[in-house]
């Protein structure tokens, strides 16, 4: 059966905070607001397995500042990259205390990334609004 591989219900992955903190250690954390999921998420994610492809990969989806996606669509959509092993979805407050209850083995911060391209795509509706 090479090449066929079995489906999988994405939504699987996608834990309660008592599940994620159930999972056994090392772990690869990736946090961020994944609103909107763009190509440069997808790079990013998969950079963060490549350090690390022998340990499990868990994205944070962060609530953020008036999303267009709800956190339970954007936790979906990461659920559904293949480089993703787990997702969990925290407010931006529980974050920090999330981050050293997981004890993350690697940590990578992408909220910063994320305000930046969010902005850039508000900058360029507006641009293509005016003209």
């Amino acid at each position: 059966m090479g090449g066929i591989r079995p489906r999988v219900d994405t939504r699987s992955k996608i834990l309660s905070r008592d599940a994620a903190l159930a999972l056994p250690p090392p772990l690869t954390l990736v946090t961020g607001y994944f609103d909107i999921l763009r190509a440069e998420h997808a790079r990013d994610l998969q950079q963060a397995r490549d350090r690390a492809p022998a340990q499990p990969l868990m994205a944070v989806i962060l609530t953020g500042l008036w999303p267009v996606l709800n956190p339970r669509a954007r936790a979906e959509l990461v659920a559904a990259l293949r480089m993703v092993d787990y997702v969990v979805t925290a407010d931006d407050g529980d974050r920090d205390s999330l981050i050293e209850a997981l004890k993350p083995a690697q940590l990578v911060r992408l909220e910063a990334a994320d305000q930046s391209r969010a902005r850039q795509l508000r900058e360029h509706v507006q641009r293509r609004q005016t003209r």
